[in-house]
């Protein structure tokens, strides 16, 4: 195997000079650069890539931290992300924090280590002013998760429109009787934004608000399932379910199907973010750009890293879709 020596030799260079061209250093004739081009094809010698790296202080890597990879969700997203991060030579690293907050804050260690060059919060856990003194060793970004607090880039929707949204459609439909169902537990800013837009839906009419009927701990398809039983045993019933996820969605359908239920006619059920599997239910739901999520909030990452100066505030907000298909 051919070493920088073997090129400096044959190129009749300096190492110094070879080691220059490779890592593309200003100020060498285009003369030389030909000659160790020339060199390197003849001897089939490729340059150490991690310790060019090194010498850049790049590792080329950014971190991605979402709460559940198993969310079809967060898989699309960050199946975008690694696309874009692809086109521009970045590699990714997937963090699943599992809603935990210690886990993100082991996490974040990575960046203080220089182990990656920034990293994506597509959720967040922990308070801003725990997460905010990472800035120091690398840029970060929200997506879909967001703080106005928070002096970064960000790509998000307004989550108090998609609760509001969602909520309003089903009062359209006639119901009034209606549960609300969070889809992240830990009380992020995403959840509670769209709890808000449900409260306020319900009291732009004069609709009571049940505490009873505000459910913040189901998140998955098997909580979908949980809440269904929950709601049938009930003295007084709902009429209708807005829920923060295609997967807490199908689960309830699912099981009031098994049990009897017909949709919307005996419950009417709106999901979020439009997942594969809504179409396939015929679910009505409040649809997230999931792909274009993804790709906003890559762009940024990536302009951060290259750019010399650092951005902050550089927040994109982009619009949710309502579809209505059967549920309701």
């Amino acid at each position: 195997m051919a070493t920088i020596s073997d090129v400096a030799e044959r190129a009749g260079l300096s190492r110094t000079t070879v080691s220059r061209v490779i890592n593309q250093h200003p100020y060498v004739s285009e003369e030389k650069k030909k000659l160790v081009k020339q060199a390197m094809e003849e001897l089939q010698y490729v340059p150490n890539s991690n310790a060019q790296k090194l010498r850049k202080q790049k590792t080329e890597t950014i971190a991605v931290y979402v709460p559940r990879l198993t969310n079809p969700f967060f898989s699309q997203l960050v199946e975008t992300m690694e696309e874009v991060a692809a086109e521009e030579g970045f590699q990714l690293l997937f963090c699943q924090t599992r809603y935990n907050k210690q886990q993100e804050l082991s996490y974040l260690q990575l960046l203080r280590g220089k182990q990656i060059d920034g990293l994506i919060l597509t959720s967040m856990e922990n308070h801003w002013s725990e997460i905010e003194p990472y800035l120091t060793y690398g840029p970060i970004v929200l997506c879909n998760e967001y703080d106005y607090e928070a002096k970064v880039p960000m790509a998000h929707l307004d989550q108090v429109m998609g609760g509001y949204i969602g909520t309003k459609h089903l009062i359209d439909r006639g119901h009034q009787s209606i549960v609300y169902c969070s889809s992240e537990p830990g009380g992020s800013r995403v959840s509670k934004g769209r709890q808000e837009g449900y409260i306020k839906a319900m009291q732009q009419i004069g609709i009571s608000i049940k505490p009873e009927w505000m459910y913040t701990d189901q998140f998955t398809i098997e909580g979908g399932k949980r809440l269904f039983y929950r709601l049938h045993n009930l003295k007084e019933r709902p009429t209708a379910v807005f829920t923060g996820s295609d997967e807490v969605a199908s689960g309830l359908i699912f099981e009031a199907r098994k049990n009897g239920y017909r949709i919307p006619d005996d419950l009417a059920v709106i999901g979020f973010d439009d997942q594969p599997v809504a179409e396939l239910l015929g679910l009505t739901t409040v649809k997230q750009p999931v792909h274009q999520l993804g790709r906003t909030a890559m762009e940024l990452m990536v302009e951060q890293i290259q750019s010399s100066r650092k951005i902050s505030s550089n927040r994109v907000e982009l619009p949710f879709e309502l579809i209505i298909r059967d549920s309701t």
